[in-house]
């Protein structure tokens, strides 16, 4: 087994206590309508609906007093019909921060060390929501603009730009410091003609900027070169456009072409609506390559590209005016970007307006106005896709008007959803196309000899799943082995086996499964990122477990310390490029870090001109069978102008601290290096034996060229296990002795030498007779050796140990506790070896 098995991990949901608890409710007040208009005869003013008040739901709230399951629900979540999705949290307007506003578009942001943010706007402002827990969405900030019902936000690097129809051109949002809790309005850009604008699109690959409509325009352009000074650079004016997505081709006969796909038209877009295909490759001489309309059209909103760039699907905000009845989206050919053409429509029977759609891994996502999030598997059948899920925010309503669902995001690394709503804020899902759960076993122990893992596999969707995908992904840390799942002949029901391992191996797993069209789900929902982890044995306990809100005794900063800044110490973080603003424990504050600085700045208390040591307190751990040492541990090193060139070392003792081994070396480009919480864990035997004097160190340096270097550690945990397997195998047949019984040899202990425990105790010998153990490296079976009437079931080149001849006493039994470092040979005692 591989001694260190670490993992990065962002936080995720455990159970959180909050003070606000309960069903969410519904209190409902009087709204004043924002009076700020796209365009005069947009038909949003016209349908507003009061916003929904009071506080929300966290799911977190539920598991922390042992309701709701860890599981998404096949029919409804909190009072919401939903099919293949889990309601993690929803903010409601008031808890977003202005109880009268009304929600629009959202986006979202990851930071570098992988926490996750909500960017919604309402229509007084653009919040900020962390949902690193989705379970537990916090409002981090809300930086105010002009009053409008429409504002749209985008994010490229660590800046967030959001737009508004009230004016106010750009407003350039700092995120570079949001996982400390800061967020700042950087910059306002205004200019070229009228402040307002409908929507912005970026494009990443090409670093442009895209301001979409305002005033009857067509698209302004700004390079993010500078990505907190936008410079304008170009635009297109020929139509009205509404909405866009920019991408840039990186294959293919349009390699190396920047181009847009607009929902655009002449008018304010109600003229010659339709998909407009332009190549902004050049900023200063923009090119139509397609014009296509479509039938029934009335105003092409807004659309999206597929993942194989083949196909582009459109909604039109209006068809209802022109008979149409459902919602309907509208499918192109793109894969010729010259020639592109309307192929056809798909549909669900409701009667709801569609809105904005994405796609991502073969889905397409669409925000649907009252019939809420509905989900199509475009991956299946690109042309006519079959609805496989849906979460309805407006229960009550599906009908053809402008309220409910404005937009969603399925972008995060985790696979969190969020989505925007009119009157009811914002919504943070986890979705899956199948649903998987583990039946069995208990998950923080796995039997050591192996365990039957049962799961149930359900579809959402009828015949959506491939039944022979079903498997377990097995690692014991020498990389994932996958395990069919067979089906049992229970309905949705598959078994597997995890195979044994050794008395206390760190095991992770998960469970597998596909849809036709190869979209993975399992359980639990994180995996692969971050599968189960359990331990092999029949009991598993923490021996030791410090979260750091205490003081357990351990010392930061010892004599001999170089360091003049950054020593060790133990408190509430303050967060920079470099240093964690949080603690890894669900429902703690303090951690040990090196040194504490001014929020966000990286170089103020950073390590610097040498090293700081942690050690902990000297544990005892001579009557544990398997101990195994697990912590989290942040370490950024990156940070800064020059290159990395330091490391951070774990080491451990077991005598008290004269002595050290080292257990990792972490840098100075490893994995982990770049911050965030990363999870390690050991089995103590693999580097020293468990005695009653083992503690361990924490060292991190700046000792090459000058950089920024910051450590932290947080969750320290030595866990045991218990194994009841038998120690050793029969091989040999045995017969009775005079006694009328068939004597018999059992050991225990640990199956790891360096662990040192082993007792063997023969019983159902002659009483009152005097023996020995004889011991050799192979087996054997000799009969009736040296004239005996018994068996001899080791091999010719054996040995014993010369003080251990014993009585066999009244109960006809003789004990030795054998020194696994000093086996008995023919040649004298030799260690043993492991195997």
């Amino acid at each position: 087994m591989n001694p260190i098995a670490s993992r990065t991990s962002t936080p995720k949901t455990v159970f959180r206590a909050m003070a606000a608890m309960g069903a969410a409710s519904a209190l409902l007040t009087l709204w004043a309508a924002p009076t700020a208009s796209a365009h005069e005869d947009d038909p949003k003013i016209l349908d507003r609906q009061p916003a929904v008040q009071g506080t929300g739901y966290r799911k977190a709230n539920d598991l922390a007093f042992g309701g709701a399951s860890t599981q998404r629900s096949s029919s409804t979540s909190q009072g919401f019909p939903a099919n293949g999705f889990e309601l993690e949290s929803w903010l409601t307007l008031g808890d977003l921060g202005d109880s009268n506003d009304t929600g629009n578009d959202c986006w979202g942001y990851v930071s570098p060390s992988g926490r996750e943010y909500a960017l919604i706007g309402t229509s007084r402002a653009t919040v900020v929501v962390e949902i690193s827990d989705p379970g537990n969405a916090q409002v981090i900030a809300r930086i105010t603009g002009p009053t409008s019902l429409w504002r749209d936000v985008k994010v490229y690097q660590d800046r967030a730009y959001s737009v508004s129809e009230g004016g106010q051109g750009i407003q350039v949002i700092d995120l570079s410091n949001v996982d400390a809790g800061v967020v700042t309005l950087e910059n306002t850009v205004t200019g070229q003609g009228t402040n307002a604008t409908h929507n912005v699109v970026i494009d990443e690959d090409s670093g442009f900027l895209y301001r979409c409509g305002g005033g009857g325009n067509g698209l302004r352009i700004y390079s993010l070169q500078n990505p907190g000074n936008p410079q304008y650079v170009g635009q297109y004016n020929s139509r009205y456009v509404h909405d866009a997505q920019v991408v840039t081709y990186t294959s293919g006969p349009f390699a190396g072409r920047q181009v847009a796909f607009c929902c655009a038209g002449f008018n304010n877009g109600f003229g010659d609506t339709g998909l407009t295909i332009l190549d902004v490759t050049n900023k200063s001489n923009i090119q139509v390559m397609s014009q296509v309309a479509y039938p029934d059209r009335e105003y092409s909103h807004q659309g999206w590209l597929s993942e194989d760039k083949t196909r582009f699907y459109l909604g039109d905000e209006l068809d209802q005016r022109n008979g149409v009845f459902t919602t309907v989206t509208r499918v192109f050919d793109v894969s010729n970007l010259n020639n592109a053409s309307f192929i056809g429509t798909f549909e669900n029977d409701l009667a709801c307006i569609s809105h904005n759609m994405y796609e991502r891994d073969g889905y397409l996502f669409q925000a649907n106005y009252t019939s809420g999030l509905r989900v199509f598997d475009v991956g299946a059948d690109p042309n006519s896709p079959a609805e496989v899920a849906y979460f309805d925010t407006a229960p009550s309503r599906n009908t053809s008007s402008f309220n409910g669902l404005w937009s969603c995001y399925p972008y995060f690394p985790s696979g969190t959803i969020i989505g925007s709503d009119l009157e009811r804020g914002l919504f943070v899902w986890t979705f899956d196309p199948l649903h998987v759960d583990v039946t069995q076993p208990a998950l923080d122990a796995l039997d050591s000899s192996g365990e039957a893992v049962t799961a149930r596999i359900t579809e959402y969707t009828p015949g959506n799943f491939d039944a022979s995908s079903a498997k377990l992904v097995v690692d014991d840390g020498n990389g994932p082995v996958e395990i069919p799942m067979t089906a049992t002949g229970t309905t949705g029901e598959y078994a597997g086996t995890i195979p044994g391992f050794p008395c206390g191996s760190e095991i992770e797993w998960y469970v597998s499964a596909r849809t036709l069209s190869g979209v993975e789900s399992t359980f639990p929902l994180s995996a692969p990122a971050v599968p189960f982890v359990s331990i092999a044995g029949e009991l598993v306990s923490n021996f030791v477990f410090d979260d750091m809100q205490d003081d357990t005794g351990w010392t930061g900063g010892l004599p001999g310390d170089t360091a003049s800044t950054g020593v060790w110490i133990r408190g509430i973080p303050t967060g920079s490029d470099a240093q964690p603003g949080y603690d890894h424990t669900e429902l703690g504050r303090r951690c040990w870090f090196t040194g504490q600085g001014l929020m966000g700045n990286n170089t103020d208390n950073d390590v610097d001109f040498g090293f700081t040591t942690l050690v902990t307190r000297v544990y005892d751990l001579s009557a544990l069978n398997v101990p195994t040492v697990e912590y989290y541990r942040w370490y950024s090193n990156d940070q800064g102008n020059n290159a990395p060139d330091d490391a951070f070392v774990v080491e451990i003792s077991n005598d008290g601290g004269s002595t050290w081994t080292t257990v990792e070396s972490l840098g100075p480009n490893d994995d982990g290096t770049t911050g965030g919480w990363c999870r390690a864990s050991f089995f103590v035997s693999d580097f020293v034996a468990p005695t009653a004097q083992v503690q361990m160190r924490f060292t991190a340096s700046d000792t090459g060229t000058i950089s920024i270097v910051e450590a932290a550690i947080d969750d320290f945990r030595i866990v045991d296990a218990t194994c009841n397997q038998a120690i050793g195998t029969s091989y040999c047949t045995a017969i009775p002795n005079s006694t009328g019984a068939v004597g018999e040899i059992e050991g225990q202990g640990s199956t790891f030498v360096i662990v040192n425990n082993l007792e063997l105790l023969a019983g159902h010998l002659p009483p009152n007779q005097f023996g020995f153990f004889v011991v050799s490296a192979d087996q054997a079976f000799v009969p009736n050796p040296g004239g005996s009437q018994g068996n001899l079931c080791v091999g010719a080149n054996t040995g014993r140990y010369l003080t251990q001849i014993a009585d066999s006493g009244a109960a006809g039994e003789i004990r030795l506790v054998v020194n696994a470092l000093a086996i008995a040979q023919p040649n004298g005692n030799v260690p043993a070896l492991p195997g």
